[in-house]
């Protein structure tokens, strides 16, 4: 990818621009299914001057917040256990990953009975998905408890990627107000206890570790969420920084717990290579019809590939 300032004749640019775009777009929208961008509607859960629009606006942040978020979540052996049984993340990781970023996409831009929708949705199959663990205890998707481990473990990355990749001087007040508008989504989804504000989520993050755990299936699987074959050989090296990217982003506990190493003298390199990346797809989305997101004061214009 050739970054926007190396870009300067409009006879380049604009087909650069469009071919990056579009191929995002491909990532995130199956065209077999006939899915398309989604179109962004005031009238729902949101709106232009929430919260959320900013923070989901952003294809890079989102992207490293949900590798970070998969990994977290993952260490709870009853998440684990839905997707180890209930899934075919080993022959679809893609469109698994694809399939979270479009319900995202939803939630937050869609109409309000878009969002509805795809939220019925889920809670229908949430209620199919049940187990029993490797321990003997048995789980279930639809439990409030284990929905609030997966809502705020989310959350958490989400805004953390979009802090580190986006908006570094986001207020505190900022990410208390979009800790407290997930809530919407999460409630809908049936998850309690909830965090209505960053503190509140750091709390419930520390009050869940005492459950993680790693076993050779957790391993597996962030084996296989990190080492995913990329959709063309061009964008491997982009997806191999999102990757590593998204194990920068966790709690020094959770990388602990997986083993990841924390290269302490790459992550100056790592982190500004991500910006980079980031900068390159807020202007190759510049001015895309119903994806530009007016940014906030102070911070940086924002794409979306799912929305």
């Amino acid at each position: 990818m050739a970054y926007p300032d190396a870009l300067s004749s409009s006879s380049l640019t604009d087909p650069v621009r469009r071919a990056i775009a579009q191929r995002v777009v491909r990532i995130f929208n199956d065209p077999d299914r006939g899915e398309s961008p989604v179109v962004r509607r005031p009238d729902g859960l949101y709106g232009p001057n929430s919260v959320a629009w900013r923070v989901h606006g952003d294809v890079t942040s989102m992207m490293v917040g949900g590798v970070a978020g998969l990994l977290l979540q993952m260490l709870h052996p009853a998440v684990l256990a839905g997707v180890w049984d209930h899934s075919n993340f080993r022959a679809d990781m893609h469109g698994r990953l694809r399939r979270t970023a479009r319900f995202i996409a939803l939630t937050t831009y869609g109409g309000r009975e878009e969002a509805e929708g795809v939220i019925g949705r889920v809670r229908r199959i949430h209620d199919q998905v049940t187990g029993v663990l490797p321990s003997g205890e048995s789980y279930a998707a639809n439990d409030p408890a284990l929905l609030a481990w997966v809502h705020v473990t989310e959350a958490w990355s989400f805004l953390n990627a979009w802090i580190r990749y986006g908006e570094p001087g986001m207020s505190m007040a900022d990410q208390d107000r979009y800790f407290e508008e997930m809530t919407v989504v999460g409630a809908m989804l049936g998850a309690d206890p909830m965090p209505r504000s960053r503190d509140e989520a750091r709390r419930m993050l520390h009050s869940g570790r005492p459950a993680l755990l790693v076993d050779e299936r957790t391993r597996e699987v962030a084996h296989l969420v990190l080492n995913q074959s990329a959709r063309s050989r061009a964008a491997e090296p982009v997806q191999r920084l999102i990757m590593q990217a998204g194990v920068d982003l966790l709690p020094e506990w959770a990388r602990r717990m997986h083993g990841f190493s924390s290269p302490v003298l790459r992550q100056p390199l790592l982190r500004a290579q991500t910006r980079g990346v980031a900068r390159t797809l807020r202007w190759a989305f510049e001015g895309q019809p119903n994806r530009r997101v007016t940014p906030a004061p102070a911070a940086p214009p924002r794409s979306d590939a799912a929305a």
